[in-house]
C-alpha cells in the first residue's frame, strides 16, 4: 500500500489517497478516477508531502531545540541553557485535559477506592477464586486480583461477571 497526499486544483483541498501502487495510482488517475471528496472535482494531482522515514529500533525520537522568538536588541533575554549548549529541549508533555475530564477521572478514581474498600485481594488466584465463586464451591463475595487476558476471556465465556478496573491497583504492601 502506498499513501499519496492528494490535492484538488479546482478548490485546494486537501485529502489522502491509498493506492496498491504508484502505477495503479497513475492507471485511475488516466481512466478519472481519482476524484475529490469534498466537491467532486477530477482534476486532483499528487501534492507536495514530506518522506516518512522510519527510525532504527534502538533509536530515540530526536527533540530539536526549543526555537525562541527574536526579542528585538534593546530587550534581549537569556537563551535557555539546552538551546545555548546545542542539547535536546525537554520532551514536552501531553496536552493538558479539560477541566471535566479531570473531574470525571477524580470521580472514578473516588468510586473505585470505595468500591475496593469492601472487596478482598486474591492476587494471581482471581480467575480461580472467582470460577470458584460462580461454581458455588466458595462463598460469593467481591474480589479483586490479577488475570491473564487469556483467563478473563474464559470466565467471560463461561458466563462469570467480572469487569476490569479502570485504574491499576498495587498488591497489599506493595506501596510506599
Amino acid at each position: 500500500m502506498i499513501v499519496f497526499d492528494l490535492e484538488c486544483r479546482t478548490g485546494g483541498h486537501r485529502f489522502e489517497g491509498w493506492f496498491s501502487s504508484s502505477d495503479n495510482y497513475a492507471r485511475q488517475q488516466e481512466r478519472g478516477l481519482v476524484s475529490c471528496p469534498t466537491c467532486g472535482s477530477a482534476d486532483v494531482g499528487k501534492a507536495v508531502m514530506a518522506p516518512a522515514v522510519a527510525r532504527k529500533s534502538n533509536q530515540m525520537p530526536s527533540v530539536p531545540p526549543a526555537r525562541q522568538p527574536q526579542a528585538p536588541q534593546s530587550q534581549a533575554q537569556p537563551v535557555p541553557a539546552s538551546v545555548a549548549e546545542d542539547k535536546p529541549a525537554p520532551v514536552a508533555s501531553a496536552p493538558a485535559l479539560p477541566p471535566e475530564a479531570v473531574a470525571m477521572f477524580k470521580a472514578l478514581a473516588v468510586m473505585q477506592a470505595e468500591a475496593l474498600k469492601s472487596s478482598s485481594w486474591v492476587g494471581d488466584n482471581f480467575a480461580e477464586d472467582a470460577r470458584a465463586m460462580h461454581y458455588g464451591e466458595k462463598e460469593a463475595a467481591p474480589i479483586h486480583g490479577h488475570t491473564t487476558p487469556e483467563e478473563a476471556q474464559e470466565l467471560v465465556e463461561e458466563g462469570i461477571e467480572i469487569a476490569p478496573l479502570l485504574f491499576p491497583v498495587a498488591a497489599p504492601g506493595e506501596t510506599n
